[in-house]
Parts: structure tokens; C-alpha cells; sequence
């Protein structure tokens, strides 16, 4: 299972495509490395966001909420990881 650090997308870091949003500012960003080695780095999100990393959070649990952006969702496989469990739950 690929790795993924947490990424907060500020308005002034927000992509020309518009991914970012004040209502989903999570996303998900590929780890190559730990997600406290990346704490602070500013990266691209799997949706295209341009966030600043979040170390201390977990995406498994940052994208299951409201918050977390939808496409990175997607992407990541945790909506149907999330569909999954609550179906099985």
C-alpha cells in the first residue's frame, strides 16, 4: 500500500486549477519518505493542490472527514476503503 503524507492547502499556495478550497483544504500527497521527514515542505497533491505538509497527520484519517478533498479521496483509494468499512461496519 503506497504511503501518503498529509498536505493543507493555503490560499496563497492554491494551484492555477482550483483544487484548492476553503471547505476540502486536505489533500493527499505521495510519501516517498516519512511524513515527519516532509513536515513543512510545500509539495504537489495528488489532485494538484500546491499544499504545505502536515507531518504529525494521518491521511487515513484526515481524508475520511469533511475536509479532506474529494479528488484525493479518489485517488488515494480511501473513498472506497471508507465505503467499505462503513458497509461492512
Amino acid at each position: 500500500m503506497e504511503s501518503y503524507a498529509v498536505g493543507f492547502a493555503r490560499p496563497d499556495r492554491w494551484s492555477h486549477t482550483g483544487q484548492g478550497s476553503a471547505r476540502t483544504p486536505w489533500h493527499a500527497v505521495s510519501a516517498l519518505r516519512p511524513a515527519g521527514e516532509l513536515d513543512g515542505e510545500v509539495e504537489l497533491a495528488l489532485c494538484g493542490a500546491i499544499v504545505q505538509i502536515w507531518g504529525c497527520q494521518q491521511w487515513d484519517r484526515i481524508g475520511a472527514g469533511r475536509t479532506g478533498c474529494p479528488e484525493c479521496r479518489r485517488l488515494s483509494g480511501l473513498a472506497w476503503e471508507v465505503a467499505t468499512l462503513s458497509r461492512a461496519g
